[in-house]
């Protein structure tokens, strides 16, 4: 993303700095807010970026709040704000219980000083609660035999770990099912760990805090991995087009191409989209 004009660009998910590195290489008269819950993304992104030591500053805090962020920088104009959602690749990789590939205890909190935990969803929700969680942040269209088997199994006893848990999706698939491309416990994963980080209410109300903040001809991109993500930016863009707040400058979402998904596999079920404030 090059030619912003002088300004700030605010990461509204810095997680490790990958993206804030290539604006501020290429902006040279741009500064940056990345803002990010996680305490060790921002450790991260910190060290990634160190050579742009006096043009940068990290701030934990959610995105839902970038207007106070703002506000106490008094970071104006802003030229641009950038939205990745989701789960970054390397809390996948730290013992969170994010993942079902390993055996870790279940955690899912992005910002680990929160209380809510994977653990209290699956083991205390009530039963009517945990189906509404799967059918409508999973979308899972066997979220009635999966719930009733959780359920069933906690009266025995907690679940305590990913495993536990993915197992017990797994048995719940019909059998011709459960070898698919795509493991039968992504879903409830991805479900539980939308209610662990109130991510979906999260993305509506930063997004509309971003299109409030952001300086005319200031851009706004907004990357997300599944289709209650992406619903969220293309009805958040086409409300603020009607308002005359946005030009909307991606017909359709931008994709990966080929070449860069061998390179990053985690970014196959990217989409992209891009509006202008006006």
């Amino acid at each position: 993303m090059k030619n912003l004009k002088e300004g700030f660009f605010i990461d509204a998910t810095v997680g490790g700095g990958g993206h804030s590195y290539l604006i501020l290489k290429q902006n040279p008269n741009v500064k940056l807010i990345g803002i990010d819950k996680d305490d060790y993304a921002l450790n991260v992104a910190q060290e990634k970026l160190k050579e742009f030591e006096g043009r940068f500053w990290l701030v934990k805090s959610s995105f839902k709040d970038i207007d106070k962020v703002v506000e106490k920088f008094n970071a104006k104009p802003v030229v641009g704000v950038l939205f990745d959602f989701g789960v970054s690749h390397f809390q996948l990789k730290l013992p969170r219980g994010f993942s079902f590939q390993r055996e870790e205890p279940l955690d899912m909190r992005m910002d680990t000083s929160s209380s809510l935990t994977a653990y209290e969803v699956v083991n205390f929700y009530p039963e009517h609660h945990l189906l509404k969680i799967l059918t409508d942040y999973g979308e899972e269209k066997f979220a009635k035999r999966i719930v009733k088997s959780i359920v069933d199994y906690r009266r025995k006893k907690r679940i305590e770990t990913t495993k536990e848990l993915a197992d017990i999706v797994y048995k719940s698939y019909p059998p011709n099912l459960r070898h698919s491309r795509i493991h039968p416990a992504t879903k409830t994963f991805q479900a539980i760990r939308i209610e662990v980080n109130n991510e979906l209410k999260e993305i509506e109300e930063g997004l509309e805090k971003a299109i409030n903040i952001t300086d005319k001809e200031g851009l706004i991109l907004a990357i997300s991995f599944h289709s209650l993500e992406d619903r969220i930016v293309k009805n958040t863009f086409k409300k603020y087009k009607e308002l005359k707040f946005l030009e909307i400058l991606t017909k359709k979402p931008i994709t990966p191409k080929e070449d860069e998904i061998e390179e990053n596999p985690a970014s196959r079920s990217a989409k992209m989209r891009v509006a202008r404030r006006i």
